[in-house]
């Protein structure tokens, strides 16, 4: 499904990316850890087309969109969608108009025109119920929590279905409680959708719950990649301490 061979990415004097090689499975959720600040958001970046790399490759459904630009490169990426950090909603936009952005922007992205006005509030609706946040159409993104906000732009993802989901330390600066209603609708969205799904964290508890496998980004590289509880018996300073940090009802 994904496939990255190769890729630097530098920015003045400091290598992130540094010949990272990746291949992601289709139907999957994987989640790659690391320390912050080493470059995992940078690589989504590259992944849905933001950024473009000073050099490899990036190969998603048998299109290489690290060569792509411009209309090309919306046609490569529509089918993706992105859950920023922090959330990205419009401040000057309801929570209505935040969700349904970009259905009116963008129409059907299978017979290219504009959606009835009826189908898009159906659509509206099912995300935001589906993310609990039936009855917050009208309010603004000042108006909701932190947790909230992060419902919000998750609804905004499911509103136009895409098949590839990224979402970028989707539970920094929420109590467990609320971190952990995230994780539910990340695996209940991964279900519903029945997409590929590539999550950046630090959070080992989120990471745990939620992947079919965990890759370490380290030294501008993906160090390690493996299934859960391959992954926590890997010899490597990083794993082991967030191995020790990690509580839980189940051993691993």
């Amino acid at each position: 499904m994904i496939r990255i061979k190769n890729l630097w990415k530098r920015y003045g004097n400091l290598d992130v990316l540094k010949g990272l090689e990746l291949e992601v499975k289709q139907g999957e959720i994987l989640v790659i850890l690391g320390r912050s600040g080493v470059g995992k958001s940078v690589l989504l970046k590259h992944i849905i087309g933001i950024e473009k790399p000073d050099q490899g490759s990036i190969e998603v459904s048998g299109v290489m969109i690290s060569e792509l630009k411009k209309n090309d490169l919306y046609q490569a990426v529509k089918n993706m969608g992105m859950l920023f950090q922090g959330s990205a909603l419009f401040d000057s936009m309801t929570i209505e108009e935040n969700t349904a952005f970009y259905l009116q922007q963008h129409g059907d992205p299978v017979t290219g025109k504009p959606f009835p006005a009826s189908t898009i509030r159906q659509k509206v609706e099912e995300a935001l119920s589906m993310v609990g946040l039936e009855g917050v159409e009208k309010k603004m993104p000042s108006d909701l929590s932190g947790g909230m906000r992060k419902r919000a732009g998750l609804a905004r993802l499911i509103a136009y279905r895409p098949s590839i989901l990224l979402y970028d330390e989707p539970t920094t600066g929420l109590d467990p409680i609320t971190a952990q209603q995230i994780n539910e609708l990340i695996v209940k969205t991964q279900n519903e959708l029945k997409g590929t799904s590539i999550v950046v964290t630090h959070d080992i508890h989120s990471a745990l719950f939620i992947a079919d496998r965990l890759a370490l980004h380290q030294d501008g590289k993906i160090a390690h990649l493996a299934e859960p509880k391959e992954f926590m018996k890997i010899d490597n300073p990083i794993i082991q301490f967030m191995k020790k940090t990690y509580t839980s009802r189940e051993p691993l």
